[in-house]
């Protein structure tokens, strides 16, 4: 038997992956404008907040009180336009069960986190100033751990789960050590690791 033979068959199935891995290229949004963003929002935003309330009430730099979190809400709309372009473009791309999924899974984050907003908006008054940050950061970190692993299902990306079970990790590392270092720890942990998750997806597009 000729050995040729043996491999004729496998030369369309490796046309079809080439060119299925083509298709993903083409239309799946670049990761790093979909992590990077959010990562580098996290990572100064929260850092500010280290620095301005630290542990136990320390201010390591004397920022304005309304700073930490005017920064980090502009970032955080600054990153939501960003993603928000960058994943409307993949979507056009795409008909079907897909697009329908990217934008329910688009909602989902907006009511969730509208939802919690509400929620801590009526208890947080009842707390003390550092608790009720923490209650604020440890409850959207939360949330955000949660929907990059349930996006994990819906888009079988390991990657994703790795992502939010890593955010999920650290959010519960912070609020175990306390107002201050949560947000350090949200913001060296939770930032780079949306960075590195970023180029990691970028590099296995490429």
């Amino acid at each position: 038997m000729d050995p040729e033979d043996d491999q004729a068959p496998a030369d369309p199935l490796a046309l079809i992956e080439r060119e299925r891995a083509n298709l993903v290229r083409q239309i799946a949004p670049d990761p790093r404008l979909m992590y990077w963003p959010w990562g580098f929002a996290w990572l100064i935003g929260f850092t500010l907040f280290f620095l301005r309330y630290g542990p136990d009430g320390r201010v390591y730099v004397d920022l304005p009180d309304w700073l930490p979190l005017v920064v980090l809400m502009l970032l955080f709309i600054a990153a939501g336009i960003t993603t928000g372009f960058a994943g409307s473009r993949s979507v056009r791309r795409t008909s079907g069960p897909t697009s329908r999924a990217g934008r329910l899974y688009g909602i989902s984050w907006s009511i969730s986190f509208f939802s919690l907003s509400v929620l801590f908006g009526r208890i947080a008054n009842d707390l003390s100033e550092a608790q009720a940050g923490l209650l604020w950061a440890g409850g959207m970190v939360a949330l955000t751990g949660t929907l990059h692993m349930a996006g994990s299902a819906i888009w079988q990306d390991r990657q994703l789960f790795v992502l939010g079970a890593w955010t999920s990790l650290i959010n519960i590392l912070g609020i175990a050590a306390g107002p201050g270092w949560h947000s350090l720890i949200v913001a060296v942990g939770g930032g780079a690791g949306m960075i590195v998750a970023g180029f990691l997806g970028w590099r296995r597009l490429r």
